[in-house]
């Protein structure tokens, strides 16, 4: 099926409501649909979110220019959701990573480091700041909330902010959550700690989020701004 000039994949499911779901890395459009709804549907919603898929399309693209990146000085990275210049120096030591002033990313590495090393030297960086903030948000809402978060983990995720295993206990953040303001950090860990009550994303989901985090719409839109800023898988 074709709407406009965009390619859509559309698979029937026993299910009760329509998804769609922009994929990476080409952008092309997958639509999960109930075995009920035709195909005349099925492009009248398409063409109601059609902003919404754009807007999601020029996201994944702008990815795929970031992914270009050789963690070099000069090049911008976020941190909390401000951009800051790289500056690499090398020296003997152990390498480091800190924040100098208010705009510059500051990477120490030994003579010869490479391109991989810098962005897994990067990438644990950022792991560290995500650990030290993550046990601080959860045991604020769990009383809150009336939720227990047995586990949680830190994970590389291409298309979702988090997830949650109801059975366990257990949530998963994305790595790239340490890039983005510590409000859409919130938003993500309070999101996945209401599925602990409805594992759904029913009208009682919406309604968790809606009591316990009323801005919650404002934050999401504000994370699905702001580039998803890989370069190594």
């Amino acid at each position: 099926m074709r709407v406009d000039d965009i390619e859509v994949e559309v698979h029937r499911k026993r299910i009760r409501h329509l998804y769609l779901r922009v994929m990476p890395p080409d952008g092309r459009l997958r639509v999960s649909a109930p075995l009920r709804i035709g195909d005349n549907s099925i492009r009248q919603a398409v063409e109601r979110r059609m902003p919404w898929v754009r807007r999601q399309q020029d996201r994944q693209r702008q990815r795929e220019r970031e992914s270009a990146r050789s963690w070099v000085s000069g090049e911008r990275h976020y941190v909390d959701g401000i951009a800051r210049e790289l500056n690499v120096s090398t020296h003997e030591g152990k390498p480091h990573i800190g924040l100098l002033g208010e705009s510059t990313l500051e990477m120490r590495v030994r003579p010869g480091t490479g391109r991989d090393e810098r962005a897994d030297l990067l990438d644990g960086w950022y792991r560290e700041r995500l650990k030290a903030s993550i046990p601080r948000l959860i045991a604020v809402w769990e009383p809150f909330m009336g939720v227990t978060v047995k586990e949680w983990r830190i994970r590389k995720m291409r298309t979702r902010w988090g997830s949650c295993s109801v059975r366990n206990g257990r949530i998963w953040l994305s790595l790239e959550l340490a890039k983005k303001p510590m409000r859409c950090l919130e938003y993500v860990i309070v999101h996945e700690m209401a599925h602990l009550i409805e594992p759904s994303h029913n009208r009682r989901f919406w309604g968790i989020l809606d009591r316990h985090l009323p801005d919650w719409r404002a934050r999401r839109d504000e994370l699905n701004r702001f580039p998803i800023m890989d370069g190594k898988d």
